[in-house]
C-alpha cells in the first residue's frame, strides 16, 4: 500500500508540473514554492535563497536566464527535464540517495559520470584522457545495466565523456529513449552533431550537450584542431534554433584564463544560446602532461571572482568546478556526490584520478560505490577547511597519497609513469601557492574557522 500511494504521489507531482510549465513564466512563483520542498544541506538552502530573490526580481539575470530556458526551449525538451531533472533526480532522488546512504555507510552519488568509448576524432593538446588506449568502449549492455541500478539508487542525472561520445551517438540516442526518467549530460568536442542527432535530441528530450572550446578561435583551435571552432558554432546555432538545451565546458590553463574570463566571451557564449558552463583548470594527467601549463594560483583566484561577478550580471549559470567548493562543501568526487567510470569499466572517484579498486563489469554499481577507494575517500571529506582547498589531487595531494595507499587502488592509465607519491610531489609547490594565496581569501571571511586549521 505505501508503494502504491508513493507512486500515486509520484504521478500526481508530475502532472502538476506538466501543468505549471504549460504556462511557465506565470508560475515561475509555484516552481520556486516547489523548489523549496526539496531537501537539502544548509549551503545549498543559503544558494537557493540567493536564487529566490533574484527570480522575483524581473530585472536581474536569473530572471532572463529563467525566461530564457522556460520561452525558447522546446515544450518536449522544457517538460521531459523540468520532470527528469526538477522531480525525479532532486525532488524523489536526493531523499532516497541520503536514506540509502544512511543503510549503507556509504555514500550514494547525485550522478555518475560514464565513458561510453575512448576513441575520439580529435588529439587535443594536454587531454585529461588522452593516456587511454583509445581502443576500449562499454558495451550497450553494460551501459544499460548501470543506468537501470542508478534508477534504483535513486540516481537520474547520467554525465557522458570519453574519447568522444558522440562517436556512439545512435547508442546514446537509444539509451536515453529506454531510461527516459533520467537526464543525460554529454561533454562533446561538437564536430559530429548533425541534422539527424539534432531531430534525435528534440525527439528524446532529456539529453543536453555541453561543448567543449578553449576561447575563441585561434586559441580552440590551437589546441583542438584546424576549423574546430566554425564546426562548434554551427553546431550551437542548430541547437539554439531547435529549441534544445546546450551549454559549454572549458579548460583554463596559464595560456588562456584571461581570454576565458572576459566578458567577451561569455557574451558569446550568451549571445550563442549557451544556458551553462563549466569552467575546469588544468590537471597535468593524462597526454603531454606539464605542471606549466596550470594556470596560476593568482589566474585561479581571479578566474573565480569573474565566475562571481557574471552570476551576478550574466543569464547564462557559470560553475567552477575546482573553486565552488564552497557550494559543494568541498570536493564531491569519491562518491560523495559523483564517481566516473571510464570506457574500460574501472570505476574511478574523479575523471582526473585514474586509480580503481574494481571495474563495473564484474561488480553492481552498489558494490562499487562501497569500494575500498570510495570510503577512503569519504571518511576524509571534506579535505580541508578552507573550502577553496577542495581537492585532494592538486591542493591536498597528501590526501591522495593517504587514499591510494590506504585503499590498495589500482592505476588505470595505460602508461602509469610515476606513482602516487611523485605526483604528490610534482605539485606540492602549486599546493603550497595556491593555499597560501586561498587561506587568505577563506579566513577573512572566516574568521572563526582559523584556528581549527592549525
Amino acid at each position: 500500500m505505501d508503494l502504491a500511494h508513493t507512486y500515486l504521489g509520484e504521478k500526481a507531482l508530475e502532472q502538476g508540473l506538466k501543468y505549471i510549465l504549460k504556462q511557465p513564466i506565470d508560475n515561475i512563483s509555484k516552481l520556486l514554492e516547489w523548489a523549496e520542498k526539496i531537501p537539502m544541506a544548509d549551503h545549498h538552502k543559503r544558494d537557493f535563497e540567493s536564487v529566490r530573490k533574484f527570480l522575483e526580481n524581473k530585472e536581474t539575470n536569473w530572471y532572463k536566464l529563467a525566461e530564457k530556458l522556460l520561452t525558447e526551449t522546446d515544450p518536449n525538451v522544457r517538460e521531459k527535464f523540468g520532470i527528469n531533472f526538477f522531480l525525479n533526480a532532486n525532488f524523489f532522488g536526493v531523499p532516497k540517495q541520503l536514506k540509502l546512504a544512511e543503510e549503507l555507510g556509504y555514500s550514494i552519488p547525485w550522478t555518475i559520470l560514464i565513458d561510453p568509448t575512448e576513441k575520439c576524432n580529435l588529439h587535443c593538446t594536454g587531454c585529461w584522457a588522452g593516456d587511454y588506449q583509445k581502443a576500449e568502449e562499454l558495451d550497450n549492455e553494460t551501459l544499460d545495466r548501470v543506468f537501470t541500478e542508478a534508477e534504483e539508487l535513486g540516481i537520474y542525472f547520467i554525465i557522458m565523456s570519453g574519447g568522444e561520445p558522440l562517436v556512439r551517438k545512435d547508442d546514446i540516442i537509444k539509451l536515453a529513449e529506454k531510461h527516459k526518467s533520467q537526464c543525460f549530460h554529454i561533454f562533446t568536442n561538437g564536430t559530429l552533431v548533425d541534422d539527424k542527432f539534432i531531430e534525435d535530441l528534440k525527439r528524446v528530450g532529456n539529453i543536453t550537450l555541453a561543448f567543449s572550446i578553449e576561447g575563441f578561435e585561434e586559441t580552440t583551435d590551437k589546441r583542438r584542431g584546424k576549423g574546430v571552432f566554425k564546426k562548434v558554432m554551427e553546431a550551437m546555432d542548430k541547437m539554439r534554433e531547435a529549441g534544445l538545451l546546450f551549454g559549454v565546458s572549458t579548460t583554463y590553463t596559464r595560456e588562456n584564463t584571461e581570454e576565458l574570463a572576459s566578458e567577451e566571451f561569455v557574451d558569446m557564449l550568451v549571445e550563442k544560446g549557451c544556458t551553462y558552463g563549466w569552467y575546469f583548470t588544468y590537471i597535468p594527467v593524462g597526454r603531454d602532461v606539464d605542471v606549466n601549463l596550470m594556470a596560476t594560483p593568482e589566474q585561479r583566484a581571479y578566474m573565480y571572482d569573474k565566475v562571481l561577478e557574471y552570476r551576478q550580471t550574466k543569464p547564462i549559470f557559470l560553475m567552477d568546478f575546482w573553486n565552488d567548493g564552497e557550494s559543494s562543501n568541498g570536493c564531491v568526487a569519491g562518491g560523495r556526490r559523483f564517481i566516473h567510470i571510464n570506457a574500460r569499466g574501472d570505476v574511478e572517484p574523479c575523471a582526473f584520478v585514474h586509480y580503481a579498486n574494481c571495474n563495473i563489469k564484474d561488480v553492481s554499481l552498489k558494490e562499487a560505490l562501497g569500494s575500498p577507494l570510495m570510503r577512503a575517500y569519504q571518511k576524509r571529506q571534506p579535505f580541508n577547511v578552507n573550502m577553496r582547498r577542495p581537492c585532494p589531487l592538486i591542493d591536498n595531494p597528501e590526501k591522495m597519497v593517504e587514499i591510494l595507499e590506504e585503499s590498495k587502488a589500482y592505476p588505470t592509465q595505460l602508461n602509469p609513469d610515476e606513482s602516487a607519491r611523485e605526483f604528490a610531489d610534482k605539485l606540492a609547490d602549486y599546493a603550497k601557492k595556491w593555499g597560501d594565496i586561498s587561506d587568505k581569501i577563506w579566513f577573512e571571511k572566516h574568521p572563526e574557522q582559523k584556528a581549527a586549521n592549525k
